[in-house]
């Protein structure tokens, strides 16, 4: 007679088991991103992007994939970006801001302006932006950032 044999199965309960991170909270999140355009502390990049070869970015200033985290520093670098800061002219905020948490994933929607708020809208650049936050072990990292510029 055969030998009977045992079917083992394996099931993986942590892909149905709540998140063990934070909530991710839209208004916290993006206003670590306007301060970073509000000091242009090139040490803040390193604080809200993933760390990789990984995270994407595409700019309203530039054409073309900017990929990795060194190539997103020197893109900074080139707005006049530095370690601890420099004085500003001009202001960046953001507006019509929606998140949409997804898992360890979220999306987060705007139009971002930058100039002077106090001068008539249409004066000032702004467009659309869009950003992708995953969870890392040391917080929500921006993955993806995508720019626009309205005419």
């Amino acid at each position: 007679m055969p030998k009977p044999y045992t079917v083992c199965a394996l099931v993986l309960v942590a892909a149905c088991a709540p998140s063990a991170h934070p909530a991710f909270d839209t208004a916290a999140e993006t206003a670590k991103w306007v301060q970073l355009w509000r000091t242009y502390d090139l040490d803040l990049v390193d604080e809200l992007f993933v760390t990789d070869s990984t995270v994407t970015y595409l700019s309203s200033e530039r054409e073309g994939l900017i990929l990795g985290i060194d190539s997103v520093r020197v893109h900074h670098e080139g707005f006049g970006f530095v370690p601890g800061g420099a004085p500003l002219t001009s202001e960046l905020w953001l507006e019509d801001v929606h998140g949409e948490p997804r898992g360890d994933a979220a999306t987060v929607t705007a139009v971002w302006f930058f100039g002077d708020r106090a001068a008539p809208r249409d004066s000032v650049q702004h467009g659309p932006v869009t950003f992708v936050y995953v969870w890392r072990a040391d917080g929500w990292r921006i993955a993806h950032v995508q720019f626009g510029n309205y005419e």
